[in-house]
């Protein structure tokens, strides 16, 4: 049966059947029935107030313009990997069906990120959708490694921050993102194996934000509170330096740090330091 007939069966209509201008891949162009279309399990979780947005400017310009992308693991189910929101938006005004550039190759599940433009990712959101495709990856290609997937998990340092999210969703990911970006890395092996290690990675990187939460503590004590601090502190003690050509292991790295911040004196620290860094590290607008 022809993906064609398979979206007929499913009560969808493909509409037109083309190769894109880019790499001549065949898709469909069609309307599949609403019900049968879901996001990928590794998505991440709707944004209500994008949705409310997009809602409103359809129902007032009385038009659905934007077809989703979406694959088929099996017959009777489709998977958007880019067009949640839209998605949801047909469905609050109960559309029946919803139009689809419908590709073959399931892999496409896992281009999340570079697929997903409607609305920009935060950090933790990228990190989640991360780790949702490392496990489901080490279910179904356990085989595989990070390196096979480097394209579509983006940057090493997402899959370690995606397991510290799951354990806490005010983890403060922004602050320790630099560091991590540098010395991260995507790991060889397959990934059961590989998946232990970056537990072993989350678990030293959870050690120096609590022993960073406590310092922040004692600075809310002595009157100082500033959204800033976390990164003040660690730029204060962190190991690695701007200029520093040859980086250290993530395991040496994340040792120092904790001993670093371990050994602070927050006694020496002025409420004006941190304001004044904050300054200095604010983007131009």
């Amino acid at each position: 049966m022809t993906l064609a007939e398979q979206v007929e069966r499913d009560g969808g209509h493909p509409l037109a059947i083309y190769q894109d201008p880019v790499g001549e891949h065949w898709q469909i162009f069609c309307l599949l029935p609403m019900d049968k279309v879901t996001p990928t399990p590794y998505q991440r979780d709707l944004s209500p107030t994008h949705v409310k947005r997009l809602h409103e400017v359809v129902k007032k310009i009385d038009r659905f313009v934007d077809p989703i992308v979406a694959m088929s693991p099996k017959p009777g189910l489709y998977w958007t990997p880019n067009g949640n929101h839209r998605r949801a938006v047909l469905e609050k005004l109960k559309a029946k069906f919803v139009p689809a550039i419908l590709v073959p190759e399931h892999e496409v599940a896992f281009q999340i990120l570079a697929l997903n433009t409607e609305k920009a990712h935060n950090l933790k959101e990228k990190s989640l959708e991360v780790i949702r495709m490392y496990r489901g990856l080490l279910k179904d290609e356990p085989r595989s490694s990070e390196e096979d997937y480097a394209f579509q998990f983006e940057s090493p340092h997402f899959i370690t921050l995606g397991l510290l999210y799951e354990k806490n969703a005010r983890f403060a990911g922004g602050a320790f993102a630099p560091i991590l970006r540098r010395v991260d890395k995507f790991l060889k092996g397959t990934l059961p194996k590989t998946l232990d290690e970056r537990q072993e990675r989350a678990q030293m990187v959870r050690e120096a934000d609590e022993a960073l939460s406590d310092l922040v503590q004692k600075l809310k004590k002595r009157g100082i509170r500033h959204p800033y601090v976390k990164n003040f502190v660690l730029a204060r003690t962190t190991p690695l330096t701007r200029a520093r050509k040859i980086l250290p292991s993530f395991e040496v790295t994340f040792t120092k740090l904790l001993e670093n911040l371990e050994g602070f004196d927050v006694a020496k620290i002025r409420y004006e330091e941190i304001a004044r860094s904050a300054l200095m590290a604010a983007p131009a607008s």
